[in-house]
């Protein structure tokens, strides 16, 4: 079912009727789909659900194509990112198209799915909002953190869910539960490894969400447990490029203050959470995700 998704991706690229956007669309790295895999899961029963998994990958295609600009990040999924090799003026619009087109084609499904999928990308936009002013000083506010990952990650993750529901005829909060936790846990995860992952498994710099001002939930816990001293030098090595030394203290920090293990154990619990709220489906394939997004090594 993936590839009648790819199917109607290309259809909708192929009626933009534009070179330029065709060939900078064809340079853009591809994801594991797992917005489309879960609205395909979940509604394995619609004919409508291809074209729904279509619609929200090319708004997260959107969403990151404006986040790699806001970011100035050059690589994307391993390689060169679209404002990289274009420019962000290039990068921008494309995502503009894309999201442009995805409302467009949004109008034909049923009303209340397409409020669900368009609410969110609201979200979605505050939530990018709130990372960039949230990275403009240390923010040791966890429900600050919070409400920005599930605005800039987990919203979208839901809406697929939930409108997925809403094709299949079940139960839509409990689906849109499963995404918003899934959601949350994934974003919480990513955050771990850039703390715990070697380099080359991230392909960048490991710390680099540090560097570039981002205070995610590790390094929330870590300061609220650190003596006087430890905060201050934390605070002065924030937005810096790191040394070996550096990052040594903030890993042995992590470890010494259980920063990462309280960080897991509330992936953990939203995990759980995520699965006892379908439990009545007995939907395995979707048991499977979360277990695999768990089971990744930290």
């Amino acid at each position: 079912m993936l590839d009648r998704v790819d199917e109607i991706i290309d259809t909708f690229i192929s009626e933009l009727n534009d070179k330029r956007s065709r060939e900078l669309f064809e340079k853009i790295s591809s994801g594991k789909k797992l917005r489309a895999k879960l609205i395909l899961k979940i509604a394995p029963n619609s004919k409508d659900a291809p074209f729904l998994a279509a619609i929200v990958e090319l708004i997260h295609a959107a969403s990151l194509l404006h986040d790699d600009v806001i970011d100035d990040a050059l690589t994307r999924r391993g390689n060169s990112s679209i404002n990289a090799l274009f420019g962000n003026k290039s990068a921008i619009m494309l995502g503009d198209i894309l999201y442009s087109k995805a409302f467009y084609e949004l109008a034909a499904l049923d009303k209340e799915v397409a409020k669900v999928v368009s609410n969110a990308v609201v979200k979605l936009s505050v939530g990018e909002l709130m990372d960039v002013e949230l990275s403009k000083e240390f923010n040791e506010d966890e429900d600050l953190y919070f409400d920005m990952i599930y605005k800039k990650t987990a919203s979208l993750i839901e809406a697929a869910s939930k409108s997925a529901a809403l094709l299949e005829g079940v139960d839509s909060e409990k689906f849109a539960l499963y995404g918003k936790n899934l959601g949350l846990a994934f974003q919480i995860i990513d955050d771990i490894l850039d703390i715990t992952a070697e380099s080359s498994k991230l392909g960048k710099p490991s710390m680099h969400d540090f560097f570039e001002g981002k205070v995610t939930l590790p390094y929330i816990k870590m300061y609220k447990k650190l003596d006087e001293d430890g905060k201050k030098r934390l605070l002065k090595l924030y937005k810096k490029e790191l040394n070996e030394s550096e990052t040594g203290w903030i890993r042995e920090k992590m470890k010494s203050t259980e920063a990462i293990k309280e960080s897991v154990e509330i992936v953990n619990f939203l995990a759980n959470e995520a699965l006892l709220s379908i439990k009545e489906y007995q939907k395995d394939d979707l048991e499977r995700v979360v277990r695999d997004m768990v089971e990744r090594e930290y």
